[in-house]
């Protein structure tokens, strides 16, 4: 779970609990959520680990196995909760998620409104956002999907700063407890455009709404409508390209007129010719970077737009 000192600040810096849940890695592609109990184990291809080895270490230790083996056990931050977490919806990645909290504008204190909570992969960096004093409501009109969010919130410690109600946001719109007193309204709806008159009630003056919609068709519905209470509209589509970095072995070919060439890495190796004189020798090790194989393309767009001030 999120730690937390007696001022209600969120930290990392502690050590692990009983009870606690950490983040299991074994590498960039391969983690898992699991909670810290004195007599469990954890089983997988590099032995057994014994959680009670694991009490009293700090988060970011290398613990080992049985067998030799070792994982590492990382604090739950919003970043790693979103590639655990399970999905019951679609949800927002850490592009997307940081991108959003930036245009926003949300600061610590902030009152959100978020309707769409779906796997609570946005919400948990919301909590983190708002965090000591704000507060984060969030709605989903499917109630057992709300039920699970919840639990959720309960495992990372943050259900003193995440409240989940369930509601029909486009049919009901947000409660009238929250009349002028939300910073920022967050919408991942199929129909936003009908939540948006609702939105101008709840935000105070110059607040900031955020819509995410997969279909262009949606985005241009909702500028329709936001054109009558709202200003500063604009949309983002936001892709990321990540890299890979590695270090290889580059084959290095002597030839007849000693000039090396350099080659790189096959699946077939090569077998010396006559003209290579039958040497091979292995270069030095070089770092290359190479796009990223696993990238994910397109996921929605991300309209803004900010509520008039009325003179």
């Amino acid at each position: 779970m999120l730690p937390t000192h007696s001022d209600k600040r969120l930290s990392f810096k502690r050590n692990v609990s009983d009870g606690d849940l950490v983040i299991v890695y074994e590498r960039h592609d391969n983690m898992k959520a699991v909670k810290v109990c004195e007599n469990a184990v954890l089983q997988n291809r590099f032995g057994v680990f014994k959680h009670s080895d694991w009490i009293g270490k700090p988060f970011g230790s290398k613990v080992f196995s049985n067998k030799g083996g070792f994982v590492y056990l990382l604090a739950p931050t919003p970043e790693l909760w979103t590639l655990v977490l399970s999905h019951r919806t679609q949800i927002l990645y850490i592009a997307d998620i940081s991108f959003v909290i930036m245009y926003l504008e949300i600061v610590p204190g902030c009152l959100v409104l978020e309707s769409g909570t779906g796997s609570g992969s946005l919400s948990t960096s919301l909590a983190r956002a708002v965090a000591p004093f704000g507060h984060v409501y969030t709605f989903d009109f499917h109630e057992q999907r709300a039920a699970s969010a919840r639990e959720d919130f309960e495992r990372t410690g943050l259900s003193s700063l995440v409240t989940v109600g369930v509601r029909d946001i486009q049919g009901e719109g947000f409660p009238n407890e929250f009349t002028g007193k939300a910073d920022s309204v967050f919408l991942d709806l199929p129909q936003p455009w009908l939540a948006i008159p609702s939105i101008g009630k709840m935000l105070k003056l110059d607040g900031i709404l955020c819509s995410f919609s997969p279909c262009i068709e949606q985005v241009q519905r909702s500028c329709e409508t936001l054109r009558s209470n709202f200003t500063d509209i604009r949309t983002f589509e936001v892709l990321l390209r990540t890299y890979e970095v590695r270090e290889v072995k580059m084959n290095s070919f002597q030839g007849d007129e000693d000039c090396s060439i350099e080659f790189p890495p096959c699946k077939r190796r090569q077998r010396p010719t006559e003209e290579s004189n039958g040497m091979e020798n292995s270069g030095p090790p070089v770092v290359m970077a190479r796009p990223s194989s696993e990238a994910r393309g397109h996921t929605g767009y991300l309209t803004f737009a900010r509520l008039k001030c009325v003179a």
